[in-house]
């Protein structure tokens, strides 16, 4: 009988701990101000238009472009903002598009040139980029095959000097 007694006041005590804790809570959201939603702006502002990145120094890295936008209410018409231009990209073709090039195809014999065509990948801040491009580059040295048996012959020839001294 005395552990029934011990066992209802655990079952009452945690039943008043639950109940003011509960009243905590509550209390706690209550006197929390509920924010107003935010209106919805009306603003006759047009879309920012940017200009291309301008690196700081070089032709590539940290640098800035400028912002504008048009409309009557509009509280700010021009902003600058920071860019990069990676160094790493082919700058002739504008250094907002990215493109993936193919393989190097073979030497035209008649240029001494090899070309390659690459297809737009990635065009940063809405820039102007050609959807394929075509880049060229010198061949390089045109070897000729070398007979093996003048450098036999070579061989032969030193290993007998060597051999005479």
């Amino acid at each position: 009988m005395q552990q029934q007694q011990q066992q209802r006041r655990m079952f009452t005590a945690a039943l008043l701990a639950l109940v003011f804790i509960l009243a905590a809570v509550s209390t706690t959201e209550a006197g929390k101000k509920e924010k107003p939603e935010k209106k919805a702006k009306k603003s006759d502002c047009g879309e920012w238009q940017w200009s291309v990145c301008v690196p700081t120094n070089g032709d590539c890295g940290l640098g800035t472009r400028e912002g504008t936008r048009t409309g009557a209410e509009c509280k700010q018409t021009t902003k600058t903002q920071k860019c990069k231009i990676p160094c790493n990209w082919k700058k002739q073709f504008g250094a907002e598009c990215k493109y993936q090039f193919q393989a190097w195809g073979e030497c035209d014999l008649n240029t001494a040139l090899k070309t390659r065509t690459g297809n737009l990948k990635r065009a940063l801040h809405n820039a102007d980029c050609q959807k394929t491009v075509t880049i060229s580059k010198p061949c390089g040295k045109l070897t000729k095959p070398k007979p093996q048996e003048s450098k036999k012959k070579k061989k032969e020839g030193k290993k007998q000097e060597k051999m005479l001294d």
